[in-house]
């Protein structure tokens, strides 16, 4: 029987933005290190994650420009909501992330937060940049998949 702390995802927020800027080469899951009441503050579900993006310095990987609601019922141990955040990730990992931005010009972007048992969890994405042809071309296939359905679904009234 699996343990409630360790069973099950909670989303908390997705970066929908990021699809639409980027490709999406490559998903990490790392956990975050959080303080005080942001915890709280997460639970609430007031997180923007629209403008964040990581970096890897020193050897440590920080996500920056996410927002995090202070709790309101907290006091004057309150966080900043725009600190930067230190993200776990094992040692070789964080090389190998380093050297692929380096080399390849690709960038570290945050695409979703949630809770894994009880736990704080963000699925970070190695990302390389869309040209606005790329854009065009994914609304357009969106638009053409969304007509098939609407049609297949006035098909089948």
């Amino acid at each position: 029987m699996a343990d409630k702390k360790t069973s099950g995802t909670k989303q908390i927020a997705d970066n929908r933005k990021a699809y639409h800027e980027y490709f999406v080469l490559e998903k990490f899951e790392c956990g975050i290190e959080l303080c005080g009441t942001e915890v709280k503050g997460i639970r609430n579900g007031s997180v923007n994650m629209k403008d964040a993006w990581c970096a890897i310095e020193d050897g440590e990987c920080w996500v920056k420009g996410m927002h995090i609601s202070p709790y309101e019922k907290g006091n004057i141990f309150n966080h900043d909501p725009r600190r930067e955040r230190r993200l776990l990730l094992h040692r070789r990992e964080i090389d190998r992330l380093y050297g692929q931005v380096k080399q390849e010009g690709l960038t570290l972007i945050p695409l979703s937060l949630y809770f894994k048992g009880s736990r704080v969890k963000l699925c970070m994405g190695l990302c390389k940049g869309k040209k606005l042809y790329d854009k065009r071309d994914d609304m357009a296939k969106k638009a053409a998949q969304r007509d098939i359905d609407r049609a297949m679904k006035d098909s089948n009234r």
